[in-house]
């Protein structure tokens, strides 16, 4: 037995677009994965306290032999590599989100911070750069003398 369907003459233009529509987001999406696995950035906390400004770059299984840290015109770069391991065959990974390779970080510095003095430690995997405030840019306290302004411009006077 044979089932009937309806002619649409239009039908089929539909179809056909959906189709080119997945065409163009599989390979749109697909590069965008990729790309997204081959490049990265380590992730950075920047936080500031009376005396420093403190930078922390989370960066696993980054050896701090493979960092380089400047500070050129005021623009704080680090640089470094998180190179693959090879201890395992590539062909038993079943999967890999990790990224791995070069990365690079960049942050303009404003002109309150000594850059010559700059302390970098790294443990367990977190960077931490400590960038000491210059003394003229730390805050200053100011007392308050109580008495009424007269008195103290006689005494001032005398």
């Amino acid at each position: 037995m044979r089932t009937l369907s309806r002619w649409e003459p239009f039908g089929r233009t539909t179809s056909l677009e959906d189709q080119v529509n997945r065409l163009f987001r599989d390979v749109f999406e697909r590069n965008t994965e990729q790309s997204s696995l081959t490049a990265w950035a380590p992730s950075v906390d920047i936080y500031e306290s009376a005396h420093e400004l403190v930078v922390k770059a989370d960066l696993p299984e980054v050896d701090p032999q493979d960092l380089d840290i400047r500070v050129e015109n005021n623009i704080l770069t680090i640089r470094g590599e998180r190179k693959f391991e090879k201890k395992v065959n590539e062909e038993n990974y079943l999967r890999v989100e990790r990224a791995y390779g070069s990365f690079a970080r960049s942050f303009t510095l404003a002109n309150t911070v000594n850059s010559e003095a700059i302390k970098a430690d790294y443990q367990n995997g977190v960077l931490t750069l400590s960038i000491p405030k210059k003394e003229e840019a730390k805050p200053k306290q100011i007392r308050v003398h109580v008495g009424s302004p007269a008195v103290a411009a006689s005494a001032a006077g005398r």
